[in-house]
């Protein structure tokens, strides 16, 4: 079966217009945290934008011969909230991607004999439920007021200078950097 006039390529240009539109929502949703003081979580959007266009580069290579494809979908349409509440639409929308539109989709190019695409559909799910899992516990850090404590002493990273602060809070300000509490982040030593 040729993938033009195929139902996977419709797929393909909606979860194609799907991880666009992410991309460019999670720019905004950056740009939110970093006014609200969450540095980290501004960087933690911005990656997530960078990852989206990498799966939509990756799905857009699929489609051939140009031109154009109608169909019919339902993109956010929504305004940009808190810095808790866009993690949790953005957690939301990724858990549709990764539980019901991408198993969906690869289902059916399997059906179709695009096993190829079905597999990145299946690759893509691992990511998307990375993206789920992430938003969703930064938003919890933000509602139990986690983001800048803790319970036990840890390691504080300035995300601008690399100075290390230990205690149950970051610091209000960077001692060698002057830069606000919105720069720390938990020192991770994952290397």
């Amino acid at each position: 079966m040729p993938l033009k006039g195929s139902q996977t390529e419709k797929n393909l240009i909606t979860a194609f217009a799907n991880e666009t539109v992410g991309r460019t929502r999670y720019e905004f949703f950056a740009k939110t945290a970093r006014k609200e003081g969450y540095v980290q979580i501004s960087d933690v959007f911005q990656e997530t934008a960078d990852q989206e266009k990498a799966h939509a580069s990756r799905l857009y290579k699929f489609l051939e011969g140009g031109g154009s494809l109608e169909i019919n979908i339902t993109l956010p349409a929504g305004g940009n909230g808190t810095t808790e509440e866009n993690l949790r639409d953005a957690a939301g929308g990724e858990a549709h991607e990764h539980s019901d539109m991408y198993p969906e989709f690869a289902k059916t190019a399997r059906e179709e004999g695009f096993e190829e695409i079905a597999s990145v559909f299946d690759h893509i799910i691992i990511a998307e439920k990375q993206h789920d899992k992430r938003f969703t516990e930064l938003a919890d850090n933000i509602k139990a007021d986690r983001v800048f404590k803790r319970d036990k002493p840890i390691k504080w990273r300035c995300r601008n200078c690399g100075y290390i602060h230990e205690g149950t809070e970051a610091v209000d300000e960077c001692p060698a950097c002057a830069h606000p509490q919105a720069h720390f982040e938990e020192l991770a030593e994952n290397w």
